[in-house]
């Protein structure tokens, strides 16, 4: 049965290594994992199970490219997929969500930060679901390279929505990763499917190039490989728009990509790629996940990428098609600063948790009402390590999610008021009747008034939601939400907040040590003496690659000795008034104290974080002036500034 959905749907005569073993336990009842490759066919093992299961599939993906791109192969398939993501109308959504109710789609694709929208939560609770995916598993665990705080909360969704299986997929767990994956979702290890990461046709080459010469190498390079579809890999927007556009003066015709560019000037660029019409491409990391192009020749990364994790996917998108494929580093360590700088800015300042602490220990009725925005700028922390935080409190049993909801909903009439009304009778007519005498109207728009609803009218704000849903439905009125507001309930109050902070501050620190030196293992794996195809696998749990697989650098005799950046003047030579004088005296108005060691390193090191933002700290003079040293070594010597922490 399941062969011949394999040939009739999909057109393959049989199975990739790894597959099989997984359908078959998904179509039995049973929750699995699979951990192949990028590139190994782990989309299938989803798909084909969807056609034999009698609901809906909910896939919660990571990116919305990749959502699209998995879209539109299932559609060329013939089966009934949709997505409901940020990029859509609200029309869009409600006839994407009709069709789920009626039992008209197979597979449901979602961003795992959708499962927090009251609206959503309330629809999907009323479809039937048979299998909830976890693409890029790996996020969900803390030992991973690409952890995701919302996705702690699947295994509590699975069991809230009644879903009675799950599939995790990822390309990138080591056997840490596999094990807390297998746990928080008590997946038998008879049922975690796990492939070989050895690629025999990906030629793994690690060159040390200067910082000054990597232009030029990499023009001689890509031209000598005219009209072979490639990648080049870059840490920074700017440094995408920089490299495509001296490659293109010299010839090489290519386009930049990166999430800072237009939507639809980036899918354009996508779509040229994928198309053939573009044989270059050159890229943040924004580029690639689930992209499913099989002659990708060449990925180069013009930059070390963030860890070994990050270079395994990216290389994994080369040669898909089993023909040979060149994966090159111009290895040198000019970027490991903006590397490095990219985890410090993550790491929580104390200061900040205390501020977090202090809003819990003031929030009324046992209830935390926050919207994570405007407590990231009050606290300093930006969104992802404050999701963590936020994450760190559930842990410690201090907090429990509740749920989201939009704090504004605001409606325009699409027919008369009076003719809405007209549609009901009885109780709920007077229902629906307190809703538009309550509903502020200015001009077009009526703003939704929940207290009034509820302290005159006893309305439950769950019922007003799920009625203005249904208006919409049935097009009476538009709707609009905004200010998303996370609900928990506050479990416990008798912890020491200065004590506390300082626990936390301490795992974030560990978390920012653990991280750096994932970077510099990355840098160990490079200038290694052996193989780098085996290194590589084995760093996965992978025993079985060859020794020498002769077709790396290494194996060729290329030993990489990475060089060294160029030499920056001594710290000790460098003025800290005259370098952040103007920013401390800004900071000082605003805030009313001294910034902190760590508040000033930022600064000095080009690391963004939400007060810089309110400072406008970009335009002021010392913003990034010593982004060029290590961050380490900045804020040790700004530590000896007298006076630097308040």
């Amino acid at each position: 049965m399941l062969k011949q959905s394999l040939q009739r749907v999909f057109g393959y005569a049989a199975f990739r290594p790894g597959q099989e073993a997984v359908v078959e336990s998904v179509v039995a009842g049973r929750s699995a994992a699979a951990i192949f490759p990028t590139g190994s066919g782990k989309s299938l093992c989803y798909q084909l199970p969807a056609l034999h299961l009698p609901h809906l599939t909910l896939v919660v993906s990571p990116l919305l490219a990749l959502m699209q791109d998995q879209l539109a192969f299932l559609r060329r398939h013939g089966i009934a997929a949709a997505s409901i993501d940020s990029a859509q109308s609200r029309e869009q959504v409600s006839e994407v969500m009709s069709k789920a109710k009626a039992g008209e789609l197979k597979i449901l694709m979602i961003s795992v930060e959708r499962l927090k929208n009251e609206r959503f939560r309330h629809f999907i609770a009323q479809v039937p679901i048979s299998l909830l995916v976890v693409d890029e598993a790996h996020c969900i665990s803390e030992w991973g390279h690409n952890f995701r705080p919302d996705y702690l909360k699947l295994p509590d969704y699975q069991r809230q929505f009644g879903i009675p299986q799950v599939l995790l997929l990822t390309a990138t767990a080591t056997p840490p990763v596999i094990a807390d994956m297998r746990a928080k979702f008590a997946i038998a290890a008879e049922d975690v499917v796990t492939t070989g990461f050895y690629r025999p046709n990906l030629n793994l080459l690690v060159e040390p190039v200067s910082g000054r010469d990597k232009l030029r190498r990499l023009v001689d390079w890509l031209s000598s490989r005219s009209g072979q579809p490639s990648v080049v890999y870059v840490t920074q927007q700017k440094t995408a728009e920089q490299v495509a556009e001296h490659l293109s003066r010299h010839g090489i015709a290519v386009s930049a990509y990166h999430a800072g560019m237009p939507h639809e000037k980036r899918e354009a660029t996508q779509r040229q790629f994928m198309e053939g019409r573009l044989n270059g491409i050159v890229a943040t990391i924004a580029f690639g996940m689930g992209i499913d192009k099989s002659d990708i020749r060449n990925v180069v990364h013009y930059d070390l990428p963030k860890s070994i994790e990050n270079y395994s996917q990216e290389i994994g998108r080369a040669g898909r098609d089993g023909q040979p494929s060149d994966c090159l580093v111009l290895a040198n360590r000019d970027s490991l600063n903006v590397l490095e700088n990219f985890v410090y800015g993550d790491t929580a300042e104390r200061d900040g948790i205390r501020c977090v602490l202090d809003e819990l220990l003031a929030a009324p009725d046992g209830q935390w009402e926050l919207m994570l925005n405007a407590l990231s700028e009050q606290s300093n922390i930006r969104q992802l390590p404050l999701k963590t935080l936020l994450v760190q409190l559930e842990l410690r049993g201090l907090i429990a999610p509740r749920y989201a909801y939009f704090a504004e909903y605001r409606f325009k009439y699409l027919i008369e008021p009076e003719t809405l009304v007209g549609h009901f009778d009885g109780e709920r007519r007077q229902f629906v009747e307190a809703i538009v005498q309550t509903s502020a109207r200015a001009r077009t728009w009526c703003t939704v008034d929940f207290d009034a609803l509820y302290r005159n009218h006893r309305a439950e704000r769950s019922r007003v939601v799920k009625a203005l849903d249904w208006f919409q439905e049935k097009g009476w009125i538009e709707l609009e939400s905004k200010q998303m507001t996370e609900v928990y309930s506050v479990l416990r109050r008798d912890f020491d907040a200065e004590v506390l902070s300082g626990e936390l501050h301490g795992y974030f620190k560990q978390h920012e040590t653990s991280e750096i030196a994932r970077i510099h293992a990355m840098l160990a794996l490079f200038a290694s003496d052996h193989c780098l195809s085996h290194r590589l696998a084995d760093y996965f749990g992978d025993h079985d690659a060859p020794m020498r697989c002769g077709h790396c650098s290494v194996c060729h005799g290329l030993v990489a000795r990475l060089p060294e950046p160029p030499a920056l003047p001594p710290l000790e030579g460098q003025d800290v008034n005259a370098l952040c004088g103007d920013f401390i005296q800004r900071y000082q108005a605003l805030k009313a104290g001294h910034p902190s060691a760590e508040c000033l390193t930022r600064f000095l090191c080009g690391i963004s974080v939400p007060l810089f933002t309110k400072l406008k700290a970009k335009g002021i003079t010392g913003f990034a002036s010593l982004e060029d040293y290590p961050y380490a070594a900045v804020r040790t010597w700004v530590e000896t500034y007298s006076g630097a922490c308040s």
